[in-house]
């Protein structure tokens, strides 16, 4: 059986006094006076009036679908343990999204907690297992830093947990022997649970609105802070920072690394670093998403112009971009096909490249050569993490067809390295993408990012009223 095992040993300088190792760390007394002095004197916690949280309901709903298709067979699903991040920190918990998705519980819920569903005749008995909180009185209040209140602040126990979620709760301590190894294949379950994500429930759809929304005002606040972005010497991570504490203000934080690239930085798709300088005349690639206290998140790209006027030829490259964006989205409706969307943005970006006469031609039609410049895929589905469902079968995925209630991006993009010997001298170093999160709807789809503006003319009018 798996156990926590707190590392009180190098927590704020508890060492044994007998360890020979870190002697400039100074021990906690450890007799009967100082244990009843600690132990006693403390006010009562005020009652804390639980509510059944939003997503129970919900989560109740997927619980019963993944038992249905794992009749008799035992499904465990951990939380996760906290990562170390060096010596005795750790990183801030994050829940596995597997976990998160079946109990509804975000945040950083719960170190350590096990969800396991236990095979009946009619099904299966879950039992949410949590550490339970170390309270005044108790000797772990302040001497165990996993669950002590000292350490941590005030957790829900495990009546609380009960309340919250609508599942039943035990100490982790009681966690059956041997239930860790599990008897179901964990890559079974995985799989299984990226396809039941794949169609949003209603909570799930309101929670990337929630998500959208914030990231479009975080956007906003970004961009605000071009000035200072322009005078700064890592101008990048000035933009990077705003959008970052403004998802930390408003959300659990973001939903994946923001990508703040200025100039040739725009041409990495993943360029994480920013800490490149903001130039005007040049571009601002800002690809980023809040992720809120559920854990769901938004994915959203826009390519800037820093100066505030897009150039003749970085309008004509965003064009081109923008109309692949807008044909994919005219296409999206149930019953196509997901990777159909990817195939409509990429026949406008060869058709467009090859009337600029940049694409040259293949000797095998198969070659594609125009993709040398948007060699990413146009769309990746997206919820509880930022490429949902990425454990599914292809088949159900790349191949699979839409249905209402599906959520997933829309991001075409053309990228000139400054390196790039066979571009056009003019369009080396210029790099746009342009990302939406689109709603399959009944009959269409619905653009839940289409408040932030997209036609270059908007950008350019939005990014004035800013300040720009």
């Amino acid at each position: 059986m798996r156990r926590i095992v707190p590392r009180a040993a190098w927590d704020h300088g508890e060492v044994n006094d007998k360890d020979e190792t870190n002697k400039a760390r100074t021990g906690r007394p450890t007799t009967q006076e100082f244990k009843d002095f600690m132990g006693s004197h403390w006010a009562a916690h005020e009652d804390v009036a639980v509510t059944r949280i939003a997503a129970a309901p919900y989560a109740a709903e997927r619980r019963a679908r993944l038992s249905a298709l794992f009749p008799g067979e035992r499904i465990v699903v951990p939380a996760g343990e906290l990562k170390t991040r060096s010596n005795d920190t750790d990183y801030r918990f994050r829940p596995s999204s597997d976990f998160a998705y079946l109990t509804g519980l975000g945040l950083d819920h719960e170190p350590g907690a096990v969800l396991v569903f236990e095979p009946v005749a009619d099904g299966h008995d879950v039992t949410l297992y949590l550490l339970p909180p170390a309270q005044p009185g108790d000797e772990g209040f302040y001497s165990d830093p996993a669950a002590g209140e000292f350490w941590i602040g005030r957790r829900p126990g495990l009546e609380e947990f009960a309340a919250m979620t609508g599942i039943a709760t035990a100490a982790l301590a009681d966690l059956p022997e041997g239930t860790l190894e599990g008897e179901q294949p964990a890559e079974a379950v995985r799989v299984a649970l990226a396809e039941l994500r794949f169609v949003k429930d209603e909570y799930e759809i309101q929670q990337l609105r929630d998500a959208v929304d914030a990231t479009i005002a975080g956007f906003e606040a970004a961009i605000a802070q071009l000035p200072r972005a322009v005078a700064h010497k890592r101008g990048e991570r000035v933009i990077e920072a705003s959008f970052d504490g403004h998802a930390r203000e408003e959300g659990n934080g973001t939903g994946y690394e923001t990508i703040a690239a200025a100039g040739p930085h725009a041409t990495t798709l993943h360029w994480i670093s920013n800490t490149g300088e903001v130039r005007e005349g040049d571009l601002l690639l800002l690809d980023a998403g809040v992720e809120v206290e559920s854990l769901y998140t938004a994915d959203v790209t826009r390519t800037f112009p820093i100066s505030g006027e897009y150039t003749a030829t970085q309008r004509r490259v965003y064009e081109i971009v923008r109309e692949a964006a807008d044909v994919a989205f005219a296409l999206v409706k149930p019953g196509i096909k997901f990777l159909d969307i990817h195939f409509a943005a990429v026949d406008v970006i060869e058709k467009r490249l090859t009337e600029w006469g940049i694409a040259p031609e293949s000797v095998d039609p198969e070659s594609k050569l125009f993709r040398r410049w948007m060699v990413h895929g146009t769309s990746h589905h997206l919820g509880i993490d930022v490429h949902d469902c990425a454990e599914a079968k292809r088949d159900l995925y790349m191949e699979g067809v839409l249905e209402p209630g599906m959520v997933f991006t829309i991001e075409p993009g053309l990228y000139f390295q400054e390196g790039d010997l066979v571009a056009p001298e003019e369009l080396r170093g210029i790099g746009v993408r342009i990302e939406d999160d689109i709603l399959v709807t009944a009959d269409g789809a619905e653009n839940l990012s289409a408040a932030l503006p997209r036609h270059p003319d908007e950008v350019e009018a939005w990014m004035k009223r800013l300040g720009r």
